[in-house]
C-alpha cells in the first residue's frame, strides 16, 4: 500500500520582522486590482497580497519601514492599518 504524500505548507515572509511562517498564521493585506487595499483573512482575494505576523511589534515595523506600501506599490489608507491592529490585539 502506498503512503500519502506529506502535503507541503506554503509560506510567506513577514514584511515586519522577515521571518517565514506557515500562511495561515499571518494576516494578509492585499491590493485589488481596482487599486483598493483591504485585509484577507481567507487568503484567496485576487490581488497583490503582503503578509503581516499576528504580533504588533511586526505591524509597527511595518507601518515605520512603510514596508507594506513599498510591497502593494500603494498608499494605505489609516483605517486599514487601525483595522489590522484592532485584529491583531484581538487575536494576542
Amino acid at each position: 500500500m502506498q503512503e500519502k504524500p506529506i502535503k507541503k505548507i506554503p509560506e510567506r515572509k513577514c514584511v515586519g520582522c522577515s521571518n517565514k511562517a506557515p500562511k495561515n498564521e499571518l494576516v494578509r493585506v492585499v491590493r485589488e486590482p481596482d487599486g483598493t487595499v483591504s485585509l484577507d483573512f481567507t487568503g484567496k482575494k485576487s490581488g497583490r497580497g503582503a503578509y503581516v505576523c499576528r504580533k504588533t511589534s511586526c505591524l509597527k515595523k511595518a507601518i515605520k519601514s512603510k514596508r507594506l506600501e513599498r510591497n502593494l506599490e500603494v498608499e494605505i489608507p489609516e483605517e486599514i492599518y487601525n483595522a489590522l491592529e484592532v485584529e491583531l490585539k484581538n487575536n494576542e
